[in-house]
C-alpha cells in the first residue's frame, strides 16, 4: 500500500506538470508576445534551430529534467518567498512583526503539524499497525501542511486589509479633493485625513505624514505608502499626484477622477463576483428546491393511486 501511494503521487505530479506545460495552459510572457514584432536581423524559423546543440555543455538528462526543476523552483518561490518578499507582505498585512518572528511562527506551525501527524498515526497504530513508510509520509505531510497554512493565512490577511482600504479609499480621495479645492495644501489635506479618518487607511496616512515631518518629500512619502499597501489603485493615485505636481495640473480634479476610478473598479469586481456565483447559486436550487418541489407535486397523486387500489 505505501508503494502504491507513492507511485500514485508520482503519477499525479507527472500528469500535473504535463498539463501545466501544455500551450493552452502556459501563460505567454510579455517579451514572447512582443519579440516577433521587434526581431531584427536574419529571419529564420526557430523550428530549424537544434535546441540540443544550444547547450552543448550540459547533458541530455539535465535538459530533460530542467523543466521539472524550474517548475519546482516556481512552487518553492510561491510558498517559501525570500526575506524581502516576506517583509513586503507583512507590511501589506499591517503586521508589526519582524522577519525573525514570522519565521519563528512558520517553524512553530510546522512543529504543530508534525505533532498532530504523529498523534494521528499513533492513534491509528493502536487500532491497527500501519507501515513505517506510510506513517512517515503522513507525519511529514502534516508538517508541510502546517508550514503552508501559515503562508496562506498571511495571504488572507493581506487580501482582507486590501479590501478594507479599497472600501475607505474613494471617500478619502473625495475629502482630499474637497480640501485641496478649498485652497489647502496637499500636506495639510493629508494631515486632516490622518486626524478624521480611522482604520487602516488612516494609519497609513498618519505614517506618510510622519515621514513628511521627518524630512521626506511629499511624493517620496506617498510612494512609500503605496509600497507598503501594495494596491494598484493606491499606486495609480500616487502616480497621478506626482504627474499633477510636475505638470501643474489641478490636483482636485485629479483626485476626484481617482476616486471615481476606484468606485468603477469596485463595481466591476462586484459584477465579476456575481457572475462567478451564478453557478454556485444554482446548486441549492437544482439539488434542493427542485427535487422538493417535484416530491410535493407527485406525492399526493401517488397517495391517491394507492388509496384507489
Amino acid at each position: 500500500m505505501p508503494w502504491a501511494i507513492l507511485c500514485g503521487i508520482g503519477l499525479g505530479l507527472g500528469l500535473w506538470l504535463v498539463v501545466l506545460r501544455l500551450p493552452a495552459w502556459r501563460a505567454m510572457g510579455f517579451a514572447d508576445r512582443v519579440a516577433p514584432h521587434i526581431r531584427v536581423g536574419m529571419r529564420s524559423s526557430r523550428m530549424l534551430q537544434d535546441s540540443w546543440q544550444q547547450d552543448s555543455g550540459t547533458s541530455a538528462m539535465w535538459q530533460l529534467a530542467r523543466p521539472v526543476l524550474e517548475q519546482l523552483k516556481r512552487i518553492a518561490a510561491v510558498h517559501s518567498p525570500t526575506s524581502a518578499t516576506v517583509r513586503r507582505r507583512l507590511q501589506a498585512a499591517g503586521l508589526r512583526m519582524s522577519l525573525v518572528d514570522y519565521r519563528s511562527q512558520e517553524l512553530l506551525c510546522t512543529f504543530i503539524g508534525l505533532v498532530v501527524g504523529a498523534a494521528l498515526m499513533t492513534a491509528m497504530s493502536l487500532r491497527q499497525p500501519s507501515p513505517v513508510l506510510f506513517s512517515l509520509v503522513v507525519v511529514i505531510g502534516c508538517g508541510l501542511l502546517g508550514y503552508f497554512l501559515r503562508g496562506w493565512w498571511l495571504g488572507e490577511q493581506v487580501k482582507k486589509r486590501a479590501r478594507r482600504i479599497l472600501t475607505q479609499f474613494p471617500t478619502v480621495a473625495e475629502v482630499l479633493a474637497l480640501t485641496v479645492g478649498a485652497g489647502e495644501s496637499t500636506t495639510g489635506a493629508i494631515e486632516r485625513i490622518s486626524r478624521i479618518c480611522h482604520g487602516e487607511i488612516g494609519e497609513e496616512f498618519t505614517q506618510a505624514l510622519n515621514d513628511i515631518h521627518a524630512g521626506s518629500s511629499l511624493i517620496a512619502a506617498l510612494s512609500n505608502l503605496a509600497d507598503r499597501v501594495q494596491i494598484g489603485a493606491m499606486t495609480r493615485f500616487v502616480d497621478a499626484i506626482a504627474v499633477a505636481s510636475e505638470r501643474g495640473t489641478p490636483l482636485g480634479q485629479v483626485l476626484r477622477d481617482q476616486a471615481q476610478d476606484v468606485r468603477d473598479a469596485s463595481k466591476r469586481e462586484l459584477m465579476e463576483i456575481a457572475g462567478k456565483r451564478e453557478i454556485s447559486m444554482l446548486v441549492p436550487i437544482v439539488f434542493g428546491v427542485l427535487p422538493l418541489t417535484i416530491v410535493f407535486a407527485i406525492f399526493p397523486g401517488l397517495a391517491l393511486l394507492e388509496m384507489s387500489y
